[in-house]
């Protein structure tokens, strides 16, 4: 169903943390579901993706917001900029699925300020969480200033190196994203999928070449990392590159199967024992 509204500024500017003002544009756009549950697109002048705003009249980092009327109601959508986000770039580069909907429990690996994890915030709603994981106290500031008014995220300020240090924080996820930007990138993953996610979960994995290898052609590092994954039960499924909005970048979506075990009782000198045994991974 497509509704109508007018642009409105996203009040402060550059590193902005947020505001309530805003001025109509007075013009009308349109807005409509994307294929994406939780995500739409703002139909005007220039298309924009946009997100349901999760706490009306806010902005996160100035950007511009709309509002629309349906009915007696206004519901406000905040404009998603690909060149600032990973994810958006990858929806709007045609990526087939993000696994992100509303609902959904997401861990959220490189959180930074926060920009992105904002409008996951707004995807998957009041019913959903978002766990973000930032190494960084200044940028984990701004997570935690964000999460005082978006109560679905829930800030880890720590190293994503070394999920058990905040294991007793985090509950099994349906969903890893991560924008690490390391060399060890698929080891810091795959450490969390062995730790959060649960089996048949998703991870979306942002590469950013260079920084896993800048002697490297960006075709050969990716190849390289697709490689790493399958051999910690993470199975690839779509591979895209970001360009125009980033370059040398690529997005791999997969899901994780974990290894089945069973037990199996063996006697011996001190008695009958249960040991688990892995049988094999469930790549299906």
């Amino acid at each position: 169903m497509l509704t109508s509204g007018g642009f409105q500024s996203g009040g402060n500017r550059g590193r902005g943390r947020g505001g309530k003002k805003g001025n109509p544009s007075g013009k009308n756009v349109m807005v409509e579901p994307h294929r994406h549950e939780g995500v739409f697109i703002c139909r005007g002048k220039e298309d924009a993706l946009v997100t349901k705003n999760l706490v009306p009249g806010e902005s996160v980092y100035g950007e511009k917001r709309v509002s629309i009327s349906e009915g007696d109601d206004k519901i406000e959508y905040r404009a998603w900029n690909p060149f600032r986000s990973k994810l958006a770039a990858a929806i709007l580069g045609g990526v087939d699925q993000i696994h992100i909907k509303p609902g959904a429990k997401v861990l959220y690996l490189g959180a930074a300020s926060g920009t992105t994890v904002s409008h996951v915030s707004d995807i998957v709603g009041p019913d959903g969480l978002v766990y973000a994981v930032e190494f960084s106290h200044r940028s984990g500031r701004d997570l935690i200033n964000l999460a005082k008014k978006r109560t679905n995220i829930i800030p880890v300020i720590e190293d994503a190196r070394h999920p058990h240090k905040y294991r007793m924080l985090i509950a099994m996820v349906d969903v890893i994203f991560a924008d690490v930007a390391q060399p060890d990138q698929t080891r810091i993953v795959a450490l969390n999928a062995h730790t959060f996610l649960r089996n048949g979960g998703h991870f979306v994995i942002s590469i950013k070449a260079n920084c896993i290898d800048s002697t490297a052609s960006a075709e050969a590092v990716f190849a390289s990392e697709v490689k790493k994954m399958q051999q910690e039960n993470m199975k690839p499924q779509e591979q895209l590159t970001l360009e125009p909005y980033e370059r040398d970048h690529a997005v791999v979506v997969g899901v994780y199967r974990a290894l089945a075990v069973r037990w199996v009782h063996r006697r011996g000198g001190g008695g009958e024992r249960s040991h688990p045994v892995a049988l094999r991974t469930l790549l299906s």
